[in-house]
């Protein structure tokens, strides 16, 4: 089976900031052999970037034996990206939209990056299952 036959991009990533350069090359080569288009590559990377800074940076007590799966999948008009992980149960569809109209001095802390990828992707879901989050993410695709 050649590559552009392959239904879905599946990457296991370390809790480690670094690897988020390698997933956005990947990711970016997966929409670009199926004529996905740079904006959609940069919406994912962009959510990808965020959630995975975030649950690398505040997820685990420690780094050791720890990953993140992620798996990509283009069909039927929509591309869909799941991360799994067993950091810290955070559930982004449950923070507060952030008031993007109020003076910076007068902004609470946080939520931004959760606000970029709600705006980025046309649905987001969350589960905690068995210990592990998992986060769902669909971008309506032109095919």
């Amino acid at each position: 089976m050649s590559r552009l036959e392959t239904p879905a991009l599946h990457l296991t990533v370390r809790p480690d900031l670094s690897e988020i350069g390698r997933i956005a090359e990947q990711v970016e080569a997966f929409c670009e052999e199926r004529g996905l288009g740079p904006a959609v590559a940069h919406a994912v990377n962009l959510s990808l970037d965020e959630l995975l800074t975030n649950t690398i940076s505040y997820g685990y007590d420690d780094a050791s034996g720890h990953v993140i799966d992620i798996e990509l999948a283009a069909d039927s008009g929509r591309l869909t990206i799941v991360l799994r992980d067993d950091a810290r149960a955070f559930d982004p569809t449950g923070v507060p939209e952030p008031d993007v109209d109020a003076d910076l001095e007068d902004r609470a802390l946080g939520g931004l990056g959760v606000h970029f990828v709600r705006s980025l992707m046309d649905e987001v879901r969350y589960q905690r299952t068995d210990g592990h989050n998992l986060l769902t993410l669909t971008k309506y695709i032109d095919t």
